[in-house]
């Protein structure tokens, strides 16, 4: 069973990732450094006794490996992990709503003369 799911961590923010054979135990690999800066932060009672969520989003029996990649784009789109500020997905970057920054200039019409 391939799934796409959301792990939810102490420090409020998330990480989506995919599993192409729905493994009760698979977490995800977030980068543990971004994990383990913002554990530091929390509260030592949370940091020695803590739960994290697991929220399967999406599953499919017959989905291939590339329908299960593109879920997994859109989930992590959708949930916004790609933002530092709520989860821990660093791809796809997020966009800043400058991406019309690097296309070229639209021409200019003329009036007719």
């Amino acid at each position: 069973m391939k799934q796409v799911y959301k792990i939810t961590y102490p420090t409020g923010k998330i990480y989506v990732g995919k599993d192409s054979i729905g493994s009760a135990r698979y977490m995800g690999s977030p980068d543990m450094n971004l994990v383990n800066a913002d554990f530091e932060a929390l509260p030592e009672d949370i940091r020695r006794d803590y739960t994290l969520r697991k929220e399967i989003l999406w599953e499919s029996c017959t989905a291939t490996e590339a329908e299960l990649s593109a879920k997994e784009v859109e989930m992590i789109r959708l949930h916004r992990s790609n933002d530092p500020a709520i989860g821990y997905n660093r791809w796809p970057k997020l966009s800043t709503g400058n991406d019309l920054d690097s296309c070229p200039p639209m021409p200019t019409s003329q009036p007719p003369a």
